[in-house]
C-alpha cells in the first residue's frame, strides 16, 4: 500500500505545489485550502523534501482516529506503536492545530499529545524520550479536524522554506517558498528564453537566488544539514544518499547552462545582504547598487528575460501614499527599459500595483507569512503589448515551457522519452501535443474537432498559431511537427492510414523500446495514457502465462515478457499490427516460440472452445469495431459483460484480468459478472502527464471470487 502524504502550503499556492508533486512524480495528488494531499513512496516524500520550492512541510500520515475531547485525543495518540518511530533515548517534539468543543487551546492539545507518547514509553520500559522543540529525533505533527485527530510524522523537521543559506537579511525578508512559487507562476526559467532574470529592487536577493537555483536545476533542499527523517526509525539512509548524489550531479550539470541572473538595490547593506546570501546557496549572482532614479537611458540586453521584483510594502514605510511614487518610477522604469519583457511585481495591494500605470494581464492574491500580498503578471506589458491576439499566442507558449520544465524532469527520471505535453489546456487552443524524443526530436499534434458553433477561420488560425508555438518552444523543425485532427471514430477509422512513409522510430519507455509511427496513423503505435497500465502488468506478470487481447502493437505484451511472463498469446485481427508486435518483442531481445501471435477476431476467439489457461489477460477492446473482417460488430458497451466473462473463463483459478477502457460514456454492468471480485485501479493507472484533464481511461482488476 502506498504511504499517504500532506504537504501544508500557504494559501493560493496549493495549486502550483500540486504541479510541482507531479513533476516528481505523484500521480493525482489532491489540493485542499491548506495543502495536498498525496500518496507515494518513501522516495517520493524524500525527493518532495529535497525539490519541493513552495511546500511548507512534508507529512506522513500515520492514522486518522476519533478524538471528540482531550481524552479521545490522548486514546487516539496511544494507538499509534511508536517504538517503530522513535527510540527511548531520543526526542521529540509535537506541533498541534486545530480546535474542539472539548480542546480550545493547541497549547493543550499538544501537551496531551506529548503525555500519550511518553506515558506509551513509560509502560513499556520506565522511561521516556526528552523533549527537543528544535531539532527533535522525530517531530509529531497532529491536526485536530471535526471529530477526528490526524496524527502525522512532520518528514521535513522544520519548514521547507529554510534553505540553509539565508545569513544576512533586510527588514520584512520574503519566504523564499514564496519567493520560488512567484517565479514559477510567472514562468520562469522558460519565459525568459535564455534571457536574464533581472529584479531592480532585489532586497537580500531572494528572488535572484532561487532564480538561479531554478534555472540551474538545483534542489532547494540539498544543502539544509536538518530534516525530521533524519532520526526517524523508519528512514532509508541509502535510499537519501542516492537521491542526494543525484540532485548533486544534477546541480553540477545545470551549472553549467545557468543564465544570467542580475540584481539591484539603493541600500548598500541589502546588496552586500544580497551577495552574502548567493556566495552561500553556491549560485552565480551579480548584485550591484543602484536606485531606480538611476535607471535612465536606453540600456544594452543581450536578450529579453524575466523582470521580477518585491517593492517596498506600506508595513515597511510610514504610509502606502509614501510609496506612490516609487511605484510611478517603478512604472517608468518597467516601460522605458523592459518593454518588451514579461514581469512580476509581488506588492502589497491592487491600488499600488495600478500606480505602476500599467494593467496587468493577470493578479493572483498570495500571503508572505501572513501578510496579504497580491502578485501582478503581465505576458507582455501592456504598452509595449501587440493585439489580444499576440498575447494569447504567448499565453499558449509559455503554458507549453511552463508543462515542458515540469514534464522533462519527471521523464528523466522515469525513463520515459515521449509523453503528452499539451492537452487543450487552454480552450483557445484545443490540441493535444505528444513529445516523442526518438532519433530526433519530434511532436505529435492532434487537433480536436472544433464545435459547429466555431467559426472554421478562426479555429484554422488558431491551429496554425498552435502549430508554429509547438516547432518554436520545442525549437523543432516543423517538417518534424505532425498534425492529425482527432475526431468521433467509428469502427476501423482510427486504425487506418493516413499516410505511407512508413518509418518506424524507436522510442523509450520503463527502460524497454518501443517502435513508434509518427505519420501514417492517427495513432502512433504506443497508447501514452496506458503507461503506467503496463507497468502494472509488467508487477503482475512473473511466473504466469499472459494473454493480451485487441493487442494492438503489442506493448503490454513487451511488458509482460520483460516482467517474466514464461509464455504469452497476443490476439489481434490487423497482420500489420502483429508484425509491428513481433519488431517490438525483438528490439528487446524477448522474441520466441513462447510468444505466440494470432491474427483473429478477438469475440470470435473467446467465443471459441479453448483448453489454455492463462495467469494473466490484459483486455482492452475499441469502443465499437465493424471491421469486414468481423462477424458482426463491436459495441462495447452492450458487449463488455460478454467479453469479460470469456476472458475470465480462460484464467487459471488465481489469475488475474485487467480490464480498460478509453470510452468516455462507458457504463459498467459488473453487477451482471455473478462469482466475479472486481476493483476499479483508474487512479493508479492515469499517468502525470494526463493526470491535467478528466480521466483519458478506465480501469478495473478483476477476479474469481464474490465482490
Amino acid at each position: 500500500m502506498p504511504n499517504e502524504f500532506f504537504a501544508p502550503v500557504p494559501k493560493g499556492l496549493a495549486g502550483v505545489l500540486a504541479d510541482e508533486l507531479r513533476g516528481l512524480g505523484a500521480v493525482q495528488p489532491r489540493t485542499a485550502a491548506a495543502g495536498v494531499a498525496f500518496a507515494g513512496s518513501l522516495e517520493l516524500a524524500y525527493r518532495a523534501c529535497l525539490w519541493s520550492r513552495v511546500a511548507s512541510r512534508v507529512l506522513l500520515v500515520l492514522t486518522r482516529a476519533e478524538a471528540t475531547d482531550a481524552d479521545g485525543l490522548y486514546a487516539a495518540v496511544r494507538t499509534v506503536p511508536w517504538h517503530e518511530h522513535l527510540g527511548v533515548d531520543d526526542t521529540l517534539a509535537v506541533d498541534f492545530t486545530g480546535t474542539s468543543t472539548g480542546i480550545t487551546n493547541t497549547r493543550f492539545g499538544a501537551l496531551k499529545v506529548k503525555d500519550a507518547i511518553v506515558d506509551q514509553w513509560r509502560d513499556r520500559c520506565g522511561r521516556r524520550p526528552s523533549v527537543d522543540t528544535a531539532r527533535p529525533s522525530v517531530r509529531v505533527n497532529v491536526h485536530l479536524e471535526v471529530g477526528a485527530a490526524v496524527i502525522c510524522l512532520d518528514l521535513s523537521g522544520e519548514p521547507l522554506h529554510r534553505r540553509g543559506y539565508r545569513i544576512a537579511g533586510t527588514e520584512a525578508p520574503l519566504k523564499e517558498s514564496l519567493a520560488a512559487a512567484v517565479l514559477l507562476l510567472a514562468g520562469w526559467p522558460s519565459v525568459g528564453h535564455g534571457g536574464p532574470l533581472v529584479d531592480p529592487m532585489c532586497g537580500s536577493g531572494t528572488f535572484l537566488i532561487e532564480g538561479a537555483m531554478l534555472a540551474a536545476d538545483v534542489a532547494p533542499g540539498l544543502d539544509r544539514d536538518y530534516y525530521g527523517f533524519i532520526g526517524w526509525r523508519g528512514h532509508d539512509q541509502g535510499l537519501w544518499s542516492h537521491l542526494k548524489a543525484e540532485a548533486e550531479q544534477r546541480r553540477g550539470d545545470g551549472r553549467r547552462v545557468a543564465p544570467l541572473v542580475l540584481g539591484f538595490d539603493a541600500d548598500a547593506k541589502a546588496v552586500a545582504a544580497a551577495r552574502a546570501n548567493a556566495r552561500r546557496a553556491g549560485v552565480a549572482v551579480q548584485v550591484e547598487r543602484r536606485s531606480l532614479s538611476e535607471w535612465s537611458g536606453p540600456t544594452a540586453w543581450s536578450a529579453a528575460g524575466l523582470l521580477v521584483t518585491n517593492p517596498p510594502y506600506g508595513q515597511r514605510l510610514e504610509a502606502t501614499a509614501d510609496l506612490i511614487p516609487l511605484y510611478r518610477q517603478l512604472g517608468q522604469v518597467l516601460g522605458a527599459q523592459f518593454a518588451a519583457w514579461p514581469a512580476a511585481v509581488l506588492t502589497q495591494s491592487s491600488s499600488l500595483s495600478r500606480t505602476l500605470g500599467m494593467r496587468s494581464s493577470q493578479e493572483r492574491r498570495l500571503f508572505n507569512g501572513s501578510l496579504e500580498c497580491r502578485l501582478c503578471l503581465w505576458s507582455i506589458p501592456e504598452r509595449a503589448a501587440g493585439s489580444s491576439q499576440e498575447n494569447q499566442e504567448s499565453m499558449f507558449a509559455n503554458r507549453l515551457r511552463k508543462n515542458q520544465r515540469s514534464l522533462s524532469r519527471w521523464a528523466r527520471r522515469s525513463g520515459v522519452t515521449c509523453y503528452r505535453l499539451y492537452d487543450a489546456d487552454m480552450p483557445e487552443y484545443a490540441v493535444a501535443v505528444d513529445l516523442y524524443q526518438a532519433e530526433e526530436k519530434w511532436a505529435h499534434v492532434q487537433e480536436y474537432q472544433a464545435p459547429r458553433t466555431v467559426d472554421p477561420d478562426r479555429a484554422a488560425a488558431r491551429l496554425a498559431e498552435a502549430l508554429d508555438g509547438v516547432a518554436r518552444v520545442l525549437q523543432l523543425d516543423p517538417a518534424r511537427v505532425v498534425l492529425k485532427v482527432r475526431q468521433r471514430q467509428r469502427g476501423t477509422a482510427q486504425y487506418e492510414k493516413q499516410a505511407n512513409a512508413g518509418k518506424l522510430h524507436p522510442v523509450q519507455e520503463g527502460g524497454l523500446t518501443f517502435l513508434v509511427n509518427l505519420t501514417d496513423y492517427l495513432d502512433t503505435g504506443l497508447f501514452l495514457d496506458h503507461r503506467q497500465t503496463r507497468a502494472l502488468l509488467r508487477s503482475l506478470a512473473s511466473g504466469r502465462a499472459f494473454l493480451n487481447l485487441f493487442a494492438y502493437t503489442g506493448a503490454a505484451t513487451v511488458y509482460a515478457a520483460a516482467g517474466g511472463a514464461p509464455c504469452t498469446t497476443t490476439v489481434d485481427l490487423s497482420r500489420t499490427y502483429l508484425d509491428w508486435t513481433r519488431r517490438n518483442l525483438e528490439v528487446n531481445g524477448l522474441a520466441g516460440p513462447q510468444h505466440q501471435l494470432v491474427q483473429a477476431d478477438c469475440r470470435a476467439w473467446l467465443a471459441a472452445p479453448r483448453s489454455e489457461r492463462y495467469g494473466l489477460v490484459f483486455l482492452d477492446p475499441p469502443t465499437f469495431s465493424n471491421s469486414k473482417r468481423m462477424t458482426g460488430d463491436l459495441d462495447l458497451q452492450r458487449d463488455h459483460v460478454e467479453l469479460i466473462q470469456r476472458a475470465v473463463a480462460l484464467l487459471e483459478p488465481d489469475g488475474i484480468l485487467v480490464f480498460s477502457t478509453n470510452h468516455q460514456r462507458f457504463v459498467p454492468e459488473f453487477t451482471r459478472l455473478e462469482g466475479l471480485r472486481w476493483v476499479e485501479i483508474t487512479r493508479q493507472t492515469v499517468p502525470p502527464d494526463f493526470a491535467r484533464r478528466s480521466t483519458p481511461h478506465r480501469s478495473w482488476q478483476i477476479t474469481r471470487g464474490s465482490d
